[in-house]
């Protein structure tokens, strides 16, 4: 059984996503030294951070937005129309 760096990783990021079930099912790939697996590790990892990325991109959104609603009921005069 051969544990590579970069299937930890994925199982890491994969519970940062909450994603837990994944986590476990890949677990169990990694214990089974899953050939398939072992070579979907480098699209996977991409995906994985796609998503982390995609993530962060839509809470940046949500949090400009509120900060714009915020502001406006401030009165300010300016806010983030393109938000």
């Amino acid at each position: 059984m051969h544990h590579d760096p970069a299937s930890g990783a994925i199982v890491i990021m994969l519970r940062s996503l909450k994603m837990h079930g994944m986590a476990q099912a890949v677990t169990d790939l990694i214990e089974q030294g899953a050939p398939a697996f072992e070579a979907a590790v480098p699209i996977l990892t991409q995906l994985l951070k796609a998503e982390m990325a995609e993530r962060e991109v839509r809470s940046i959104a949500y949090h400009m937005k509120a900060a714009c609603k915020a502001a406006s009921a401030s009165s300010v005069s300016r806010c983030c129309d393109s938000a």
